[in-house]
């Protein structure tokens, strides 16, 4: 009798076939897929993300390090996928706090009222997995954070206790996002960029130091009174 192959054997990459790979050994194989293995083994940076596998480098919950930068940015970029795999990068940006770390393995935050494509939405009807890339241009610092996400519609309760303070927006909806594995990345490319409240304030002390050395100078000028 004939064998045939089941829909999973053809739909087989030649790296899937040449490095066969159970799932989910490690936590960063959310990322490092039999081909990406594949491509880093023929590259030759397989044997340095091995030792970090082993060594349980990539983590799966929020630590307190995290949860202060998530809750310290004003932007954010959400990657989601369709059905198909048509991918999509979203940018979504408020003041420091508006992304919330609910607990060790969530974060939410209001999506406010934009041009209403719903092309994240959308996806996430079909598809649930997301990913959140974080940049932190001042400190030249990155973080990527692998999940699923989903919407929440129509909860006030949560859209208030979610939304910043004072903060001029009308909410559309509320995004959770569940960790699944996170990574920091290094440095290296990022340019240094700082925001433009962080430069006005800068400028502010440095001409708040010029007036009193300025004072003092004068002072010393004027020299003692008879």
């Amino acid at each position: 009798m004939a064998h045939t192959s089941s829909p999973s054997e053809k739909s087989k990459s030649p790296a899937q076939e040449a490095h066969p790979l159970p799932a989910a050994v490690y936590p960063s194989d959310v990322a490092f897929t039999p081909s990406v293995k594949a491509l880093q083994s023929r590259k030759g940076s397989r044997r340095a993300y091995a030792l970090q596998e082993e060594a349980g480098g990539w983590r799966t919950e929020i630590d307190e390090d995290l949860k202060a930068f998530i809750e310290a940015q004003t932007s954010v970029f959400l990657g989601t996928a369709s059905a198909d795999g048509q991918p999509y990068i979203q940018h979504r940006g408020g003041p420091a706090g508006f992304l919330r770390v609910l607990d060790g393995r969530t974060i939410g935050f209001v999506d406010y009222a934009g041009n209403r494509q719903f092309i994240s939405s959308g996806n996430l009807a079909e598809n649930t997995k997301a990913h959140l890339f974080l940049i932190d241009y001042a400190h030249r610092r990155r973080i990527k954070i692998w999940g699923t996400a989903q919407v929440v519609e129509g909860d006030t309760a949560l859209t208030t206790g979610l939304m910043p303070p004072g903060y001029k927006a009308r909410a559309e909806q509320v995004l959770l996002f569940t960790v699944t594995v996170w990574d920091a990345n290094c440095p290296q490319h990022i340019p240094q960029r700082l925001e433009a409240a962080d430069v006005a304030e800068m400028l502010a002390d440095r001409d708040r130091k010029i007036a009193r050395l300025t004072a003092e100078v004068d002072r010393l000028k004027a020299g003692p009174k008879p």
